[in-house]
C-alpha cells in the first residue's frame, strides 16, 4: 500500500481554520450591528470586515511558502485585523484562525513571536471591553494560543517525520529494484555462461578433436578420416540448432519433440575414442523440464571433462529413479584426480556450473575420484511427491 500524503492532515487543519475564521468574522459583524446600530464607525467596521475577508481569501492563492508576497499578505491581514479590533474589540476572537495562518506562513520562532503579540493585543482589547476585571479574559486567550501553537507544531513534526519515512521507503524501494535488476542480470549471465559451456563450447571441442583425428588419418586411412569429418559436421549442425534454441530460451535440442531424459542421455557421446554406456534403474517417472534440462547439461559437462581431462576409454551414465529423488551418476575409468582441474587459460568452469544447476534445484553434487582409478560424479535432485 502507498502511504497517504503527509499533507492531508495539514490541508484538513487549514480548511477548519478557514471555516472558523469566516464564522467568527461573520459572528463578530452580526454582534456589532446588533449592539451598535447606527454608529458613525459602522461603515468603517463593515468596510474593514469585507476587506479582511477578501484579503483572507487571497491567502490560499499565494501558497504556504514564506515568499515576499505571502509575507506582505500576512502583514496586510494582521494590520487590517488590528485596526478592526481597535474599532470593535469583539473582533479579537478572529485571532485564533490567524494563529494557524501565522504558524503556517512564518518560520517557527517568528511565528511564535507574532502569536504572542497577537495574544497580548487580544487580552488588552478584551480587558478594555470589559467593565470589570475578569480572570477569564486574562487567561483564556494565552491558553487558546498555547493550545493552538502546540497542536500545530505537533502536526508539523508528524508531517515531517512522515515525509522523511516516505522518502526512506521510496529510496529503499528504488535500491531494492536496482538490486533485483543486478541480481537478475547476474543470474542471466550465469545461466548463459553455463548454457554456452555445456553446449556450444563442448560441441566445438568435440569438432576440434574429430577434425584433428581426421587430419592425422587422412593419408593413411581416408575412410576413417571422412567418417570423423561427417561426425564433426553432424555435431556442428547440432551446435547450430542448440545455439538457435539458446537464443530463444528453449529446451535443449535433445529434449525437443517430447524426447525424455533417458532417450537424450542415450544419444550422448564423449569423443571418437571413448565408449559411452547408459543404464536406467528404477521405474521412470515424469520429470519437470527444469530437472531434465539440468541433468542433461550436467551429463554433457561431465562427459566433456572425461574427454578432455581423464584419459578414459569408457564412461558410464546411470539414471536412477529412487521415488523421492532422481540420481544421475557419471563414472569413467580414467586416471582420476586429487583436486578439480582449473587450467591457467581460464577453463575449469564445468564443475562450478554443475554445482550451480544442482543447487538451484535443491539437490547435491558429489565427486569421488582416486588417482589411477577413475572418477564418479553423482547429481541427486529431490522430487516432489505425487499428489
Amino acid at each position: 500500500m502507498t502511504p497517504a500524503p503527509p499533507r492531508d492532515d495539514t490541508r484538513t487543519l487549514a480548511t477548519v481554520a478557514h471555516t472558523a475564521f469566516f464564522l467568527l468574522l461573520g459572528a463578530s459583524v452580526a454582534r456589532f450591528l446588533l449592539r451598535h446600530p447606527g454608529e458613525p464607525r459602522t461603515p468603517w467596521v463593515i468596510a474593514l470586515s469585507v476587506t479582511l475577508a477578501l484579503l483572507y481569501v487571497l491567502g490560499p492563492v499565494l501558497g504556504a511558502a514564506p515568499t515576499r508576497r505571502r509575507l506582505l499578505w500576512l502583514g496586510l491581514v494582521v494590520t487590517t485585523w488590528v485596526v478592526l479590533v481597535v474599532l470593535a474589540p469583539s473582533f479579537a476572537w478572529c485571532a485564533v484562525p490567524l494563529f494557524f495562518t501565522s504558524l503556517r506562513t512564518l518560520p517557527p520562532r517568528a511565528a511564535i513571536v507574532l502569536v504572542a503579540l497577537l495574544t497580548a493585543f487580544v487580552v488588552t482589547a478584551q480587558m478594555q471591553l470589559s467593565k470589570s476585571f475578569d480572570p477569564n479574559l486574562l487567561l483564556a486567550p494565552p491558553a487558546v494560543a498555547a493550545l493552538a501553537t502546540a497542536v500545530f507544531v505537533h502536526m508539523e513534526r508528524q508531517a515531517q517525520a512522515q515525509r522523511a519515512l516516505i522518502g526512506d521507503l521510496i529510496r529503499t524501494r528504488r535500491e531494492l529494484a536496482a538490486t533485483e535488476r543486478r541480481e537478475g542480470t547476474l543470474a542471466e549471465r550465469q545461466r548463459l555462461s553455463m548454457e554456452i559451456h555445456d553446449t556450444l563450447a563442448q560441441n566445438l571441442s568435440s569438432q576440434q578433436m574429430l577434425l584433428q583425428a581426421a587430419d592425422r588419418t587422412w593419408d593413411t586411412d581416408p575412410a576413417t578420416a571422412r567418417a570423423h569429418v561427417r561426425t564433426a559436421t553432424g555435431i556442428a549442425a547440432d551446435g547450430l540448432a542448440e545455439a538457435r534454441r539458446l537464443v530463444h530460451d528453449l529446451a535443449p535440442s535433445e529434449l525437443a519433440d517430447g524426447a525424455g531424459l533417458a532417450d537424450a542421455l542415450r544419444t550422448l557421446h564423449a569423443g571418437p575414442d571413448i565408449e559411452v554406456r547408459f543404464h536406467l534403474e528404477g521405474a521412470p517417472t515424469p520429470l519437470p523440464d527444469r530437472v531434465q534440462s539440468a541433468l542433461l547439461r550436467i551429463a554433457q559437462g561431465a562427459l566433456a571433462n572425461v574427454r578432455e581431462h581423464s584419459g578414459a576409454h569408457t564412461a558410464a551414465l546411470t539414471l536412477s529413479f529412487l521415488g523421492d529423488q532422481v540420481v544421475l551418476d557419471i563414472a569413467d575409468d580414467g586416471h582420476g584426480f586429487t583436486e578439480p582441474r582449473t587450467d591457467a587459460d581460464g577453463r575449469g568452469h564445468g564443475l562450478p556450473a554443475m554445482r550451480a544447476r544442482v543447487r538451484q534445484l535443491g539437490g547435491t553434487l558429489t565427486i569421488e575420484s582416486t588417482p589411477g582409478e577413475g572418477t564418479v560424479l553423482s547429481a541427486a535432485i529431490p522430487l516432489e511427491p505425487a499428489p
